[in-house]
Order: structure tokens, then C-alpha cells, then sequence
């Protein structure tokens, strides 16, 4: 995915995160020393709890969040976790989500 702005040589697909907040942050934990680029799905509905807890346990890392990919309204909004959640704040949000997170350096 060369539009998220971050190396695309090596990642792990992990699909959609788990549902539920305890869920999600047990998976993310089995992450953090993920070195790969990680790619993820997430509903438009919990994309800020998403990024909360990617924050809270793998840190602020360079993110892209992917939005209506091969569509007319294609959107990437690029940063660290907590930029990209000031950019999502207040804001409704539609469509597929896909996050590239970078990897542990």
C-alpha cells in the first residue's frame, strides 16, 4: 500500500480487529513487537476506540487510516496515532476503513 507512506517490503494482514475494547487490546498486545508493517480492518462506528487502544498499547506510531479505497470519495489521513485521532474527532465517519500502522522499529 504504498499511498499509507510506509514501507510496504514487509507485512502482516491481520483482518478486522476484534470487536470488543478487552478483546482488541489483548490482540494489539500480541503485536507490539510486531516489526512488519501491520494492516487492519476497523468499522467506521469504532475507528476512534480503535486508534485509543492502539495508542494506549502499541504507542504513537505512524499511522494511515484508509478510507473508501478504489472509490470516488478514496481518502488517507497520514500522522502518528494521536494526530490522526485529532483529525477524526467530532467528525462522522462513513465507509470502509483500512489502518497501516507501522511496525516496531
Amino acid at each position: 500500500m504504498l499511498s499509507s507512506g510506509l514501507p510496504t517490503d514487509q507485512f502482516v494482514f491481520v483482518g478486522f480487529l476484534p470487536q470488543k475494547q478487552g478483546k482488541r487490546q489483548n490482540f494489539l498486545k500480541n503485536l507490539v513487537e510486531e516489526e512488519r508493517t501491520i494492516i487492519a480492518y476497523e468499522s467506521p462506528h469504532r475507528l476512534l476506540f480503535a486508534l485509543q487502544d492502539i495508542l494506549e498499547v502499541l504507542g504513537d506510531r505512524q499511522i494511515c487510516v484508509a478510507r473508501e479505497l478504489t472509490k470516488i470519495y478514496e481518502e488517507f489521513v497520514r500522522g502518528s496515532v494521536s494526530e490522526v485521532m485529532e483529525k477524526f474527532k467530532g467528525k462522522e465517519v462513513k465507509g470502509e476503513i483500512t489502518l497501516v500502522i507501522s511496525g516496531n522499529k
